[in-house]
């Protein structure tokens, strides 16, 4: 009798300690309450509506406060990804665990939240996920953006959707004439910044800290963390930044006057020559507009704009004029950005390699060829690589050196050179995005690559980074190699991946040599 009421004491006292280490599963924000799924360390609250539905006479307008709801929203699955054309089984390098696996909608404008904590009043430090894709693709429930390992280090993760394409920075005169700020495009720029005033008013409720908010994207949605930078709109909606591979993205931004104008020559070739028209066509038909626009890839029709609101100038202009929200700063960039972006990648002739560096580099392209093509033997492929290599470091460190003549937070460069596993792997290197499932710790959602023990060291080392730059505004911490801030006399970077050590951004004669490119009028970028 008494072993037996030991054993039923020792097994309340088992269920009580599970109970209080398990997170909160359920909460209540501003419109309602939630009801969360446990994933790992963390609790998942998933599909969560930040504003109405962008339909109808909602399309093509700023995002509107959702509607309470009453009862319980159990939120324990993804929304639809935002309209886009989706196919789930990606394209090299970028396999399916890099692409949305659901339904596309223009019903999209909802987050997630993974938080390790176990009450509302832990103040727990906050990092917001903005996910790339030029754009025009992408989605929070892309499975490498799992928030669920990050969290489980001690931060509350959230991510959203938001509009992409001609759903998200469509320009048109008409659009403007109905806007009470006569502005139009910039859509799912907006849809960002109102998902970060939600973040605000409302992570508190899952046990974060709204005044310790870390706003994180990669490619395009690096792009949209320097936009929100620049940004008076964002102004005290975050702590601390990371534009992953964006920082020397050098995205055109048109004014907005330029961007009413190609809207409204694309609405009058696709047959739609009024507002109305346009609102009355589907989400298929606007997904599949002829794009044909003079001078620009179809990829590049639909971006952020200079519309005097959102974006007062060019972000470049701000950024010189000291005119942003200046906080800590992390970025940085992978060795093979373009290996997925250009079929010629390391397969040109030497004739192809000249000509390329001629075009891409003029007017200083017979000064290029001679450092990059000069060594005797070499193939010319390999030195066409580092010379782009070099481009994107030198692009994010005059970028950064910019920053640091007008700002005082620091900034923390990096450089990743590890080549995930998988089919061709040799051939794409540490390729644009490759760094993300080492950053969220979602090795485990790419089932077909042979990942090794090394490769969950870079993830566990990686990761520590980024969360201690979360809980802090300093990557720096336990175990790790220490990474000092950037400066304008030595440049150093963190190189991450292969190895874990602090080097110049480059020697002094090459970013010499980049820097004049630049002054005279070269556009640089991270990309091939």
């Amino acid at each position: 009798m008494k072993n037996a009421w030991r054993a039923g004491f020792a097994a309340a006292l088992l269920t009580v300690a599970c109970a209080a280490a398990a997170p909160m599963l359920e909460t209540k924000v501003a419109d309602g309450a939630l009801a969360g799924k446990p994933e790992g360390a963390a609790t998942a609250f998933l599909g969560i509506p930040y504003a109405k539905p962008p339909v109808g006479d909602l399309r093509w307008r700023a995002p509107e406060p959702n509607a309470p709801w009453s009862g319980v929203l159990h939120a324990t699955k993804f929304s639809d990804s935002c309209a886009q054309i989706i196919d789930p089984k990606g394209g090299h390098p970028w396999t399916a665990e890099y692409v949305p696996q659901n339904k596309a909608s223009e019903d999209c404008l909802y987050l997630n939240v993974w938080t390790p904590a176990h009450a509302a009043n832990e103040h727990l430090p906050v990092m917001v996920w903005i996910y790339g894709g030029a754009f025009i693709n992408g989605s929070s429930e892309v499975p490498i953006y799992d928030g669920a390992a990050l969290a489980a280090k001690g931060i509350v993760v959230v991510s959203m959707n938001y509009r992409l394409g001609v759903f998200g920075f469509l320009a048109h005169p008409e659009l403007s004439a109905e806007s009470p700020q006569h502005v139009s495009g910039n859509y799912g720029l907006l849809d960002i910044l109102a998902a970060l005033q939600w973040v605000h008013r409302n992570v508190a409720a899952f046990g974060g800290d709204p005044d310790a908010v870390t706003i994180s994207g990669q490619s395009a949605g690096a792009g949209a963390v320097l936009d929100l930078i620049v940004s008076p709109l964002a102004k005290g909606l975050f702590a601390s930044a990371i534009p992953q591979s964006g920082a020397g993205i050098n995205f055109e931004t048109p004014t907005l006057r330029q961007a009413e104008q190609m809207g409204a020559a694309i609405a009058e070739k696709n047959g739609a020559p009024s507002l109305a028209a346009l609102r009355a066509l589907s989400m298929d038909q606007l997904l599949h507009l002829n794009l044909d626009v003079p001078g620009k890839p179809k990829w590049l029709t639909f971006l952020p704009i200079v519309d005097g609101w959102f974006l007062p100038d060019a972000p470049d202009k701000l950024l010189a004029e000291g005119r942003y929200n200046d906080t800590p700063v992390m970025t940085g960039m992978t060795a093979n950005e373009g290996s997925g972006f250009d079929r010629k990648y390391g397969l040109m002739t030497p004739q192809e390699c000249k000509s390329y560096i001629d075009q891409s580099m003029a007017p200083m392209g017979a000064a290029f060829r001679k450092v990059y093509l000069g060594k005797p033997g070499l193939n010319c492929n390999v030195g066409v690589k580092q010379l782009f290599r070099d481009r994107g470091l030198a692009a994010t460190y005059l970028w950064t050196l910019a920053r640091l003549k007008t700002g005082h937070a620091p900034i923390y460069v990096y450089y990743y050179d590890h080549t995930e596993p998988g089919s061709m792997s040799a051939h794409y290197g540490a390729f644009h995005s490759a760094d993300l499932p080492y950053v969220f710790g979602t090795l485990d959602k790419s089932p077909n690559r042979p990942f090794t023990a090394k490769d969950r060291e870079i993830s566990k080392k990686v990761s520590a980074y980024w969360v201690n730059f979360v809980k802090t505004g300093n990557p720096n911490g336990p175990g790790l190699a220490h990474w000092p801030a950037a400066n304008a006399k030595t440049m150093p970077v963190l190189e991450t991946g292969n190895v874990f050590r602090v080097r110049p951004v480059l020697s002094k004669a090459k970013f010499d040599l980049l820097r004049d490119f630049v002054t005279k009028g070269g556009m640089m970028s991270l990309f091939f």
